[in-house]
This record gives structure tokens, sequence and C-alpha cells, in this order.
């Protein structure tokens, strides 16, 4: 059976699935938890069966799904390993708090790919490698680069995989009830099934299943509430209209008498709070929690708009000095970390071609595109109905998914004023990791609908998790054991190695993530400055210009990973700032240092010996399709 047959009567089944569970909700009274444990259920069988059918031992299979995967289904695939628990639960929620601010995700994330298919991907492919850090060890020569390569790839990979956990536990521990510290090893499961029986191969057509449920579930909400609002199923062509709404209901809110009431006493909380932390005999616990309570004080105390006389609100106004700077310097940052994030970059390995690795490059643009493209619809809907169904009612009688939602311990509700009446600035929000999953509930949509965002989200968390989890455990098994401690190591014990490392690393993870360090989003704008700073001069310039040697590539990638790791511990520990810059732009400063120290060095030593040269040469103009590959032999690939 063809892949397209195959896979249409995979999308078909389950549309037809997800309708008769509605028709179970609505006329059979089928409860909730039940509804969450068969979407639950359904989604790691589907996972775990793809894995069982495409386990393999085949090198080539294991690192590169055999290098066949078509153009049409690798970029599904990469859009999948793409979307993850931040685009499809964070993003949505990023913009509706911070409007056009929160822009800077959508574009930096999608230029990234401009960056990628002009710059590394279809090069990448050329060259024929399994890893990044092999591309690093082969076109720089020795194990200096590899090595830090692989430090790196853990680094970027590993901070971006807590995040996906984090999203994990998030969804089973709402929809299935079970505890978040649970659920985030329960979730991973599916994950593990895929990775450990067939690695690239199996992650590959899992990532495809995963697209699938991710984009219906992604999209079917938001169409719903287009339908229900403007009887217009198209939410891009209507979001428009509720941003003015909103607009409105944020000048309004800052006008209201009761709301005023409502922010001057947050204001007295934030005073007395600052009263306090200026006494010198605090404890650091005491001085945390104060520091704590006084910063969402003055969160709530800020009216949606600058002034009563305010024609846009703080979410529709353009940022300005230091917050247009730190938009760009994000944007950029988000930009270069996609095109530096190693298990996106491993996905063009895959591809049969060079030509199809540029080709699948416009397919995961295309697939990404629909996803992104409605975010900021989400956005708008989900903000429109806050404001529409929960602020102004009675305390008494707090919405259903207040009280379903209130444990995750995402937000609060508070009757500061004690009048009884939910006031906007009663709604103390701690993370919007919860906008896109509670929409429907928050929007009163079937229960069904939910459930297939949950659905969606676990998709989107687990296809990445899955490609981070592979990318961690190459790196160490076939990148460090078998390329620099034991080359003579038998395929047998390298997959055997590999598939160890993918359950430990699976385990610490989820270990990690029960910690609830920072939010989803803000971990992985971590991952993506990591990425950037020290991935994206080294492959670049490893591309482009063939006199960048191993001392430069080295030296630079230390440097870049430095600066941008020491940026980012001391301002959000230490209180470091250079220029207002934020955490998560961190490799502002280290992707420049990278790029000047690679150039510097480069020049001030040897240039690489001739055979390294001309791989570049012939990597940039093939005289066939696999001539970089030939071109290899002999300086690291032909072991393979």
């Amino acid at each position: 059976m063809s892949l397209d047959k195959l896979f249409g009567i995979y999308t078909i089944s389950f549309l037809a699935v997800t309708i008769l569970i509605g028709i179970g909700e609505i006329f059979f009274g089928l409860p909730n938890r039940w509804i969450g444990w068969i979407f639950m259920a359904l989604s790691l069988a589907i996972y775990v069966f793809i894995g069982i059918v495409t386990r393999t031992s085949n090198p080539d299979q294991y690192y590169v799904a055999g290098r066949g995967v078509p153009a049409f289904y690798n970029g599904m695939a990469t859009g999948s390993d793409w979307m993850s628990a931040a685009s499809f639960i964070s993003m949505g929620g990023a913009l509706s708090a911070q409007g056009f601010a929160g822009l800077a995700y959508v574009m930096g994330w999608t230029g990234g790919y401009l960056l990628l298919a002009v710059f590394l991907g279809p090069y990448l492919r050329q060259f024929g490698a399994y890893t990044i850090p092999d591309f690093l060890g082969a076109r720089y020569g020795g194990n200096a680069a590899r090595v830090i390569g692989v430090i790196a790839a853990i680094a970027c990979s590993f901070t971006y995989l807590i995040a996906q956990v984090t999203g994990v536990g998030l969804i089973v521990s709402r929809f299935i009830g079970l505890d978040f510290n649970v659920g985030v090893f329960v979730g991973l499961l599916g994950v593990l099934f895929c990775s450990v029986l067939g690695g690239m191969r199996s992650v590959t057509w899992t990532q495809v299943a995963q697209y699938i449920i991710l984009i219906i579930s992604y999209l079917v909400p938001v169409v719903y509430l287009s339908w229900q609002v403007f009887s217009i199923p198209i939410p891009e062509l209507t979001y428009g209209q509720l941003l003015q709404r909103n607009n409105s209901s944020a000048i309004q809110i800052t006008r209201d008498a009761k709301e005023k009431e409502t922010r001057a006493l947050w204001k007295k909380d934030a005073d007395e709070a600052s009263e306090k932390l200026k006494d010198p005999a605090l404890s650091e616990a005491d001085r945390a929690k104060l520091t704590a309570a006084r910063t969402t004080a003055l969160a709530q105390a800020r009216p949606p708009a600058p002034g009563e006389d305010a024609k846009f609100g703080y979410y529709l106004t353009v940022p300005s000095g230091v917050g247009m700077w730190n938009f760009l310097a994000l944007t950029f940052c988000l930009m270069v970390g996609t095109a530096g994030l190693p298990h996106i970059l491993t996905r063009y390995y895959t591809t049969p071609s060079v030509r199809q690795a540029r080709t699948s490059v416009a397919w995961s643009l295309f697939f990404i595109f629909l996803l992104y493209f409605t975010a900021p619809a989400y956005a708008a809907f989900a903000r429109f109905a806050i404001y529409a169904k929960l602020v102004g009612s009675k305390v008494a009688e707090l919405p259903r998914w207040v009280t379903l939602w209130k444990p995750a311990g995402l937000f609060d509700v508070i009757d500061k004023n004690g009048d009884g009446v939910i006031q906007w600035a009663d709604f103390v929000v701690k993370s919007t990791d919860f906008v896109v999953l509670a929409t429907p509930e928050i929007a009163g949509l079937p229960f069904v609908i939910t459930g297939l965002v949950m659905a969606g989200g676990l998709a989107a968390a687990l296809s990445t998790a899955d490609g981070l989890l592979l990318t961690i455990a190459n790196a160490i098994s076939h990148d460090l054991y078998y390329n620099v401690i034991d080359p003579s190591a038998s395929l047998a014990k390298r997959l055997t190695i590999t598939k160890v490392l993918l359950i430990v690393t699976a385990l610490v993870s989820a270990w990690v993530a029960t910690f609830r360090l920072s939010l989803i989003v803000e971990l992985v704008a971590w991952a993506f400055s990591l990425a950037g700073a020290s991935f994206f001069p080294a492959l670049v310039m490893g591309i482009w210009w063939k006199r960048a040697n191993k001392a430069g590539a080295v030296v630079g990638m230390i440097v870049g990973l430095g600066v941008t790791t020491f940026y980012m511990i001391g301002s959000r520990f230490y209180g470091l700032q250079w220029f207002g810059t934020l955490t998560i732009a961190s490799a502002i400063f280290g992707l420049p240092a990278g790029f000047l120290t690679i150039w510097i060095v480069s020049l001030l030593t040897a240039p690489p010996p001739k055979t390294v040269q001309d791989l570049v040469v012939s990597v940039r103009y093939p005289k066939s399709g696999q001539a970089t590959a030939r071109s290899a032999q002999g300086i690291g690939l032909g072991q393979h």
C-alpha cells in the first residue's frame, strides 16, 4: 500500500473515532475522564504500534531512516519534530498575554527555516553524515570539534527536552488525573517504544502520524470558535475583529472604578513588600518569597492600557526603546537557533537526495505555517473568551474550567476587594501554558474538543521529545563513544549503548522536569540561544568559507557557547544586564563572538588541508548527488 493511501486511511480513521467519541459524549453522556483516557490510550497505542512495525537494527535505518524518506513526508516529520510543546501549548498563550511583543516567536521560528533552506539544509545532506558532530569532525578534522559539538548538542537538546517533558506532564495530569510527577514518566512510554526499537526510522513515521493529529487538533477548536462567533469557519480572517473588541475591553477595564480599586490594593501589597525587603536581617528564603510576591503584585497592579484616554492597550502596542531591542534580539536568536538545532538539522540527512532535502525544507515551512498562521487567532479568541466569560462573573459561581484547571497551579483567582465579583486584576496568571489547552473549556465547547486538543498537545510534545532523545543518545554513543573512545566497537554494541542511553536520558529528563524549573517557552528560548551561538557560526563558516580551520572552529564554538551561557546564568540568577537584554536573547552576544573568533583564529593559524578545502567546494558545487560522500572518504566518514 502506498504511503499516501496509508496515511489517508489513518487520517480518516482518526477523524471518525473523534466523531464517535463526540456522539458518545452528547447522546450517551460519556464521562470527561473516560474521554481523556480514550484519547491518551489511543495516541500512545498508535505510537507504540508504529515503533514495533518499523523496528530495525540496520545502522542506516536506525540513524538516518535509510536516507529514503520522501520530501513531502520528511517535511511533515520535520514540522512535527519542530512544533513542540512550546509551539502547540505555549505560543498561543504567549501571544495572548504579550500581544505584539509575542510575535517575535512566530517571526523568529519561521524565519529560521529560511536560514536553514539557504545556508545549511541541502549542503548538510550533500555532505552525507549521520549527525551534526559527524559533520564537525570531518569538516574540521580530529575529535576536538566533534567533542565540543557533542557537548553543545547535549546542552541545548537536554534543555529543550525538559520543556517537552514538562508539557507532557501538564497534559497527562490535567486530562487523566495523574499527578504531574507521575505523568511525566507515563507520557514518555510512547516515545521510548519508538526511539528504542527503530531509531530514526520509527521516529520519522511516528512524527508523520503525530503531525496529522496535532494539526487537526490545533485547528478544530479555533475554527469552531470562529464559526460560533462570526459564522465564518476561517479564524485567520475573523480574529482582526476580535482584536478590536479585546482592545475596547482593555480600555474599559482600565477606566472601571472597581478595577481601579482592585489594582490599588495590589499596588499597596507591592509597596509593603518593597518596605520589608529593605530589612537586612531577612533570610534568603524570605527574601525570595517577598520578591516573588512583589513581582506578582506589580503585575496585577498594572492596567491593561497605558491610561484612561489611551486608544490602544498594551496588548496592541508596538514595543519601543529597550522593548524593541529585546523584540529584535529575541527574533534574531530564535532564527539562528532554529537553523542550529541538531535534531532539526539531522532530519535533512534522511532524504534520498539534495534536491529532496531542499524540497523538504519548503514542505516543512508549509506544514509549520498552518499552525503558526493560526496561533495569533487562537490568542485573540482565548483573550476574548476570558473577557466575556470570566471577568464580571461571581466568585461563588466560578466557571467550571476555573475549578478544573486551578489545581494545575498555572493561575489563581483572588477576590482582592472582596466584592464577590471577578475583576481582570483578580485573575493572577502564573503561566500562560493553560491558554491553548483550556480554550475549548473556556469557550464552553464539548469536552471531546478538549480531548482532541490534549491528543494534539501530547503529539507535539512527544514528537519533539522523540527527536531530542535520539539526538542526545546518538551524540554520546555514536559521536563520543564510537568515533572517539572505541572506533572498533561492533554495531550491536553501539546500538545497545544507544538504547540504554535513550532510556536513561528519558528518566533523567522526567526527573528534572518534576522540579518545574521555569515556563516551557522560556526553557525553549534558552535552548535556541545555546544552539544558535554554538552551532550556527561553525556550520555556516564550515560550508561557506573553506579557509575556516579546526583551531578557529574549536575556539569559536567555545567562545560562542561560553559567552551565551555566562550571560544566560548571570542575567537569570545574578542581575547581570547588558543593554537591558533579556535572558532569552542571550545568543545576541554569543553568536557574533563565535563568528568573529572563528574568522580571526582561522586567519592567524594554518589553513585546512587541501582535501578539506576540496570537500567544502564539493559540498557547495556538487558534480553529482553523492559527490561529497565520496569526497569525505579518508577524512572521517568512510568508517560508517
